[in-house]
């Protein structure tokens, strides 16, 4: 009775950490899955594995402490503080956050948009992007990522994460399996075309007083999470080795991915590009108005 007293206490003080199960978080979590900092982590922070929906439900219920945010979900969770420094973004292109698009006049011919159900940023900023820039009004519609279901029902599908991923691996082959050209478009470069910001998808964010309730002073929770960036950002070979066993995506291309396409350093030109996507989402996504940003 008394160890399972101990054992609760001990595991009610650790601080509930939700991560997203995608290749593109994988140099923020080094730290959380690789050792020396493996160990020393697990005594401060307890994982789950999310999808980004889930990760911001998670937070917003109370469910986790610390999740890997879409930055739509900031501005409906006014509570919540952000981790200095880290984030998920791209300077152009992104390669996993894609529109493929199918009638032959591209955009111009788009009526209903399948959105992938994983992420609400996702969804506003192709809600902004068809609203402000091609100036379109389609219908929008919640899908699974199946490409070709949601092409059954949708002139244009949303895929982000490793389906869109392993959707832009499959180009070739499905238009030799079906004789059909698709159009793929990269939503951050598309964003980056007509803005000129970055594009930026997820945050680390913070439920504060959760760390005011736990022995975790909040400087030591900032230190990890930056360390743990700076680790990954290190080990970017080790990753594309252990990622190209994992998804059926060549090494070469996880490595440039993890390099080049994604941006993980949370900047000034990153906060500029979230404060112009808070404008227009209000405008044009339905998303409330966002409060200045509050970093832990």
């Amino acid at each position: 009775m008394l160890q399972a007293l101990i054992d609760w206490r001990v595991s009610s003080d650790l601080l509930r950490v939700s991560a997203i199960h995608f290749l593109n978080p994988a140099p923020l979590m080094w730290s959380f899955e690789h050792e020396p900092d493996r160990s020393r982590f697990a005594q401060r922070y307890t994982l789950s594995s999310d999808t980004p929906a889930e990760c911001a439900a998670k937070l917003a219920s109370g469910e986790a402490d610390i999740g890997l945010v879409p930055v739509a979900a900031l501005a409906s969770t006014p509570s919540l503080a952000v981790i200095p420094g880290c984030t998920i973004a791209s300077r152009d292109r992104v390669r996993s956050i894609i529109l493929v698009v199918r009638p032959a006049d591209g955009i111009a011919g788009v009526c209903r948009v399948a959105l992938d159900t994983a992420s609400r940023t996702s969804a506003a900023y192709a809600r902004i992007l068809f609203a402000k820039f091609w100036k379109r009004s389609p219908e929008f519609l919640p899908h699974e990522p199946d490409l070709e279901a949601m092409l059954r029902v949708a002139d244009a599908a949303l895929l982000i994460g490793d389906p869109a991923l392993l959707a832009l691996e499959d180009r070739e082959a499905r238009e030799c399996r079906t004789g059909e050209r698709l159009l793929y478009l990269d939503l951050a470069h598309e964003w980056h075309k007509f803005t000129g910001t970055v594009w930026v998808s997820a945050v680390w964010a913070v439920r504060p007083e959760a760390v005011v309730a736990s022995s975790i002073a909040a400087a030591q929770v900032v230190e990890d999470f930056q360390h743990s960036r700076d680790q990954g950002l290190a080990h970017i070979d080790d990753l594309a080795n252990e990622w190209s066993a994992r998804i059926d995506v060549p090494r070469r291309t996880i490595h440039t991915y993890l390099s080049k396409n994604i941006w993980y350093v949370l900047d000034e030109p990153c906060l500029q590009g979230l404060e112009l996507f808070y404008g227009y989402g209000v405008e044009c996504a339905g998303l409330p108005e966002a409060p200045a940003l509050h970093f832990l």
